[in-house]
């Protein structure tokens, strides 16, 4: 026997339109639409199916749908994403609805990144890189368990003012000093989400120091993720 699951997201209704387009602009194609009796759409791309009903008081800001889709080559299709965004919309939403985050490895052994489309639904796109998807234990030493515990509030929680109280806490620190590149990877993160909650000033204040962070070439390459992340956010 083969079974598939097929994802049916939420979708505020007057939204539908310009949701479907935003897939399109992934590579999905519409193989299905309605707009009578009810809004409902399906859209397609390779073996990833989705399925869309329509919602007519449905908050975007609000939402918390989403699904999780695993690909064997996460890098090209996050590259592939960025470019079908940028030629539809002009730029690469970053922040707001809809939006694309940067690729992270994450604590349970995948590497990821996230999509939300303009209805409020995240798609979190990975690939395994460990054979143990089982999340770690958090670290004990004091600014990996703060990118750790920051990491999963801003992106598995969603919870963006939790992941900045906890980078504030350690960066103001006295007693203990990050690495070079642990600094770098909290000041980007932090900025990313000063720029995803509007604080426009504050970003820009955290990403400048960011950049003032000199590293070898061994550590530019441990931290090469953040600085492609850095040189987005200040682009």
């Amino acid at each position: 026997m083969s079974e598939t699951t097929i994802p049916m997201l939420p979708c505020r209704t007057s939204l539908i339109d310009s949701v479907v387009t935003f897939y399109a602009a992934l590579g999905f194609t519409t193989t299905y639409m309605q707009k009578s009796p009810y809004a409902y759409a399906v859209v397609e791309r390779g073996a990833a199916e989705l399925q869309l009903y329509g919602m007519k008081e449905y908050d975007p800001a609000s939402s918390h749908s989403g699904c999780y889709v695993l690909t064997e080559d996460v890098d090209s299709l996050h590259t592939a994403f960025r470019a079908g965004l940028k030629a539809a919309y002009g730029r690469v939403p970053t922040r707001g609805l809809p939006r694309i985050g940067p690729l992270k490895d994450m604590s349970y052994g995948v590497r990821q990144f996230l999509v939300t489309d303009p209805t409020g639904n995240t798609i979190r796109i990975g690939q395994p890189i460990s054979d143990d998807q089982n999340h770690r234990p958090a670290p004990k030493e004091t600014f990996a368990r703060a990118l750790h515990m920051a990491d999963l509030f801003a992106d598995s929680k969603q919870d963006l003012p939790g992941a900045a109280k906890i980078i504030d806490r350690v960066l103001g620190l006295t007693d203990e000093e990050p690495t070079p590149v642990q600094k770098l990877r909290l000041l980007v993160l932090r900025g990313d989400i000063a720029q995803r909650m509007g604080e426009a000033e504050r970003a820009a204040e955290l990403l400048e120091e960011a950049e003032g962070i000199r590293l070898d070439p061994e550590q530019q390459d441990s931290a090469a993720d953040a600085l492609a992340r850095l040189a987005e956010l200040r682009g």
